[in-house]
């Protein structure tokens, strides 16, 4: 194990990117997932400690054209009470009020939450039904070279994803829905607000008499990474939201996750809550 023997607290993205070109860096935002990770030996510190928290350009919620771009310094709760979020992406405010508590919200950052990588992450699953993409950047040679992949992509295993130890994720980009656009986020856990999600979906779509297209659905705590449910789309896509169309949509999201038991909750459990939830959230949808 390498020992921490510096900390860094760069003002820039060029400094902040020129630090990461060795890859032995442990990054420090909030510090509310790196700190009892830490603590509890699960992670270990680099040779340098870089606290990111002073770098203007990850900072900010604005509008880009077509898109919103939620900076990775933004906390939980900055995005909750800002004006873009809540006129625009009202399921992600509704993800971030079931998110841990207030001191937790105040402190976190989006950013965190997705390096953070977990199955159960709550922010993910709303991000990944409205299509967000994101922002990555390094400096392999003299200058900053800066790409987005799309989140549905990012994750790769419980807290693993397809970033590289050079690169610094600075952002995300969400495009703004369209007219008709709908969405639910529900978490389901013994406290929603403060424990680990048992479960969680995402649902979004376009709805316009009735039928569903445009379809995006996402699971949480059901699989190594949080996942797109692709045969439940399948199941929705261009069909009118009726019983029937409902109840097979229920079966597929119940089929197409593969959870495990753990302590939180048994496979069962979690298929079946999979199961009825998807068709409560479905009925609601319906009536929108």
């Amino acid at each position: 194990m390498t020992e921490l023997k510096h900390y860094f607290v760069p003002t820039s993205l060029d400094q902040a990117v020129e630090c990461l070109k060795d890859g032995d860096v442990t990054i420090l935002a909030g510090g509310t997932d790196l700190t009892p990770q830490s603590q509890a030996g699960r992670i270990k510190f680099k040779h340098t400690l870089m606290n990111i928290r002073h770098i203007p350009q990850l900072s900010g919620i604005t509008l880009e054209g077509a898109e919103i771009r939620i900076g990775a310094l933004a906390t939980i709760t900055e995005i909750m009470e800002h004006p873009l979020v809540k006129q625009h992406l009202p399921v992600l405010v509704e993800a971030c009020d079931h998110f841990a508590s207030d001191q937790i919200r105040n402190a976190g950052t989006i950013g965190g939450n997705i390096c953070n990588a977990s199955p159960a992450g709550d922010t993910l699953i709303p991000l990944l039904v409205l299509d967000a993409c994101v922002e990555l950047a390094s400096m392999p040679e003299n200058k900053i070279y800066r790409h987005c992949m799309p989140i549905s992509t990012f994750f790769t295993g419980p807290g693993k994803t397809r970033k590289s130890l050079c690169e610094l994720v600075t952002g995300v980009r969400i495009p703004i829905p369209g007219p008709d656009h709908v969405a639910r986020f529900y978490k389901h856990g013994t406290r929603p607000a403060l424990d680990i999600s048992t479960i969680s979906i995402g649902i979004a779509g376009k709805l316009h008499d009735g039928v569903l297209s445009n379809v995006r659905v996402a699971f949480g705590a059901v699989a190594p990474t949080p996942v797109r449910a692709s045969a439940t789309e399948k199941a929705l896509e261009g069909l009118h939201l009726d019983a029937a169309t409902i109840e097979a949509a229920a079966i597929a999201a119940r089929d197409e996750v593969t959870p495990i038991d753990d302590v939180r909750a048994t496979a069962w459990y979690r298929k079946e809550m999979i199961h009825n939830i998807t068709k409560r959230i479905l009925g609601n949808v319906a009536q929108a």
